[in-house]
């Protein structure tokens, strides 16, 4: 029986993947750099800003003197971009109203750092149904490591048998997969509402409560 669902953040309850993109190509422009739509896509979607920059530091030289400066900076770009765009999507409210009064435990585990999620997840009006808010501050290693996932699990007091985790990209996808637990992949934001998260747990055994 499913007693936890986890999500991810960027792409799954928040439409942010382009704003991260966006605020790191503006804080590398001041360098004259930047990463293309390519190698966001096949390399860097997901990842931590801190191993962006180690990419970028073994790929085009990027000095690593620079990679505090460059991580502060994108940081402020991304909470200027999030105070104007991240908004409450209904859809997601309603899913996680649902679940939480259902019993079912929440949490979040992100890749973004706790600053900015607890900035969207308020933003988003979600953070009243979350028991447990997790970011790669939280954590040794990132994804796609599972280390986030298995850390929101022993919080919420569940086995990875009785637990449900929203991915989207391939690496959250393949750090859900080393947790042990359950995984429902999504495309992006759109596909996440009780519905679709109501069919997999009817699947796994969690419904009815």
């Amino acid at each position: 029986m499913i007693r936890a669902i986890v999500f991810d953040m960027d792409g799954v309850l928040i439409d942010a993947r382009e704003w991260h993109y966006d605020a790191l190509n503006r804080a590398l422009g001041l360098f004259g750099m930047e990463i293309s739509r390519a190698d966001h896509l096949t390399t860097f979607d997901g990842l931590p800003t801190r191993r962006k920059l180690e990419i970028l530091s073994v790929t085009t030289g990027l000095p690593h003197a620079l990679h505090r400066f460059i991580n502060d900076l994108k940081q402020v770009y991304t909470m200027e971009i999030l105070a104007v765009r991240c908004k409450p999507v209904f859809s997601h409210q309603y899913a996680l109203a649902t679940l939480n009064a259902r019993g079912y435990r929440l949490a979040v585990a992100s890749n973004s750092v706790r600053r900015t999620v607890a900035a969207m997840m308020d933003r988003a009006h979600l953070a009243d149904y979350i028991d447990v808010m997790l970011s790669n501050q939280d954590v040794g290693r990132s994804k796609p490591d599972p280390e986030i996932y298995r850390a929101a699990m022993e919080r919420l007091e569940v086995r990875p048998e009785e637990t449900l985790i929203l991915e989207d990209n391939d690496h959250g996808i393949q750090a859900a997969r080393a947790s042990g637990a359950h995984v429902l992949v999504v495309r992006d934001v759109n596909d996440v509402n009780l519905g679709t998260i109501d069919r997999r747990l009817a699947e796994l055994g969690g419904l009815p409560r």
